[in-house]
């Protein structure tokens, strides 16, 4: 065993002891609608559990203010959502599929993901209620907007139907416009080295690769460095052309990316 897997595997009774305890206050806050309780915990359980993965989060530019809004971020690993978690208390969007993924899907629903059905078109209007519902309420919604995982090194063309329900909830919103912030996460360093190309898939969790051996082999590979970097927010209104707003997000997503492992490489 690596010295990354012993310390994970000598921290891990601890955490789970934290995120139970956690857990005991977080239900309720959610249940009773203490939100800001809720957000507090469910920051210090991301916190903890990228403390315990031995992830080193740097943020660049800041979470805008503006509400409603929507995270469009591009996506290489599970490990996204405690990274993204850590920095702000969001919720997901979500493939219905995680919902019923051992753990994964627990985690998913007491973080209040939304679940879509992508392929059953009589379930969209529901959908898209339900995202304009939290975006109403004030919550940040974050969307994976390539619509799968990419190997970590380059940023995957965003689909723009995935931006379909969002316009759709404009209408069922209070709101006349929703704030979509484009936010890159680059996986820059391995135990203090800058990674490359060959490296980064390392990290990634590509395709129907099965999570436990992924799991397995990140937390043999050591402390890592990720850089979640914030754009300038997008508006995104009732006449606004959904695809337009896709490429806008897209172009910042990727050209924040690529500075990111450029400067990680330096």
């Amino acid at each position: 065993m690596t010295t990354a897997g012993l310390r994970a595997g000598l921290l891990l009774p601890l955490f789970i002891v934290y995120a139970l305890g956690l857990t005991s206050l977080y239900v309720p806050a959610r249940r009773f609608g203490w939100h800001r309780l809720g957000d507090f915990l469910q920051l210090r359980f991301h916190r903890a559990a990228v403390g315990w993965l031995n992830i080193r989060v740097t943020v660049k530019g800041r979470p805008t203010t503006a509400r409603p809004l929507l995270i469009a971020s591009n996506h290489a690993s599970w490990v996204d959502i405690f990274i993204l978690s850590s920095v702000m208390p969001v919720s997901f969007i979500a493939k219905s599929d995680v919902a019923s993924w051992p753990l994964a899907g627990t985690l998913a629903r007491l973080q209040r993901s939304v679940f879509v059905e992508r392929r059953q078109r009589a379930k969209v209007r529901d959908q898209a209620q339900a995202i304009a519902d939290r975006l109403a309420a004030g919550d940040a919604i974050v969307l994976f907007a390539e619509g799968t995982t990419s190997d970590g090194n380059r940023v995957l063309p965003f689909r723009s139907s995935l931006f379909g329900a969002v316009h759709a909830a404009i209408a069922g919103s209070p709101a006349d416009a929703v704030s979509v912030q484009p936010v890159a996460i680059a996986y820059c360093r391995l135990e203090g080295i800058p990674l490359g190309r060959a490296d980064r898939p390392l990290l990634a969790w590509i395709g129907d690769e099965d999570l436990a051996p992924h799991f397995k082999r990140l937390i043999g590979a050591g402390g890592f460095d990720v850089t979640v970097r914030f754009g300038e927010p997008i508006a995104f209104d009732a006449g606004t052309d959904r695809k337009r707003v896709a490429s806008a997000a897209e172009a910042a997503v990727r050209a924040m990316h690529r500075e990111e492992l450029d400067g990680g490489r330096a």
